[in-house]
């Protein structure tokens, strides 16, 4: 409405207008959108260019933000800082380590941009993401800026997902003496031990939450359509439209059960058997808030779930 707003009255030419749109386009994942009112090469500040690489770094198109790193190169725009950050979160998540090294220390050996603590959470996501703890171990030691909770927490998050307990504990500790009081440091920590069958430390992590009076915050999923939103939490049995919801949620998992989909447990993080465990998360607040979705918008249309912590 407001971008609308802004052509009715000839301000859609202004380039902060343009940015401000594309960027707010890209985070809502409008691709199409970001390119329509995307500037000619020879139009566009570097701020645009910096939005279009975090657009595509956003939403996993890797190959495309590298591109365009190397066509802003071309039209004879210099990076900045946050053209580093951008890139190395799309080296990041596409899992181009080499690549994501090579950018790291090209800022500074080629541009004259000293690594700040953005590009190293990006670096140690880099390197944990894809299993290399030893050389992100090596990183941290060797970083310019001293580690701080993003770089710990990031290090923690890749523990989970590779089971890897001792450097978790480690990422944890450094996490905990920062912010004693922080949930969320005690649940990553929970899960990496969880994810290995680390049943007995997990207990012990709760214990010490109850100990230290550390309530988890609970999670939530949302979707809005038209003028209603609609919030969710895990299992939630409170919504008008329930019986609808476990309808569609049922037919969903029939269909993708049926194309060779199947549940992955490992992160389920209860001492349970399987079947309690798919249960679980069959029942997620995300999972709700997306069947909801399904069954009130027409066929074909944009379905956004929001989170605490992403939006897909």
């Amino acid at each position: 409405m407001l971008h609308g707003l802004t052509v009715k009255i000839g301000l859609d030419i202004d380039l902060h207008v343009i940015n401000a749109a594309m960027d707010m386009y890209g985070k809502c994942g409008e691709l199409d959108d970001v390119l329509n009112i995307l500037p000619e090469p020879v139009n566009r500040s570097r701020l645009s260019w910096n939005i279009l690489i975090s657009t595509y770094s956003r939403h996993g198109l890797f190959q495309q933000a590298r591109d365009t790193f190397h066509e802003m190169l071309d039209a004879g725009i210099r990076p900045d800082y946050v053209t580093f950050v951008c890139l190395l979160s799309a080296c990041s998540h596409g899992g181009l380590i080499d690549e994501g090294l090579e950018y790291y220390y090209s800022m500074t050996r080629d541009f004259g941009i000293p690594p700040g603590i953005e590009h190293c959470v990006c670096v140690v996501d880099l390197l944990g993401r894809s299993g290399k703890f030893a050389e992100a171990e090596k990183f941290l030691i060797e970083m310019p800026v001293s580690p701080n909770g993003f770089v710990w927490r990031s290090l923690l998050a890749s523990c989970r997902v590779h089971g890897n307990v001792e450097l978790g504990k480690k990422a944890a500790q450094q996490l905990i003496q920062m912010g004693p009081d922080d949930d969320s440091v005690y649940v990553l920590y929970s899960n990496v031990c969880a994810s290995s069958g680390n049943w007995e430390t997990v207990e012990s992590i709760r214990n010490q939450m109850q100990l230290g009076n550390v309530k988890k915050k609970p999670a939530c999923s949302w979707g809005k359509l038209k003028n209603k939103v609609s919030s969710f939490g895990m299992g939630d049995k409170t919504h008008s439209q329930t019986k609808l919801i476990d309808a569609k949620l049922k037919e969903v998992k029939k269909l993708i059960s049926e194309a060779g989909y199947v549940p992955d447990t490992s992160f389920a993080l209860h001492d349970t058997d399987e079947e309690q465990k798919e249960h679980n998360l069959w029942n997620h607040s995300e999972r709700l808030a997306l069947a909801y979705g399904l069954i009130n918008s027409p066929e074909g249309s944009i379905i956004r779930v929001f989170k605490n912590l992403r939006v897909w």
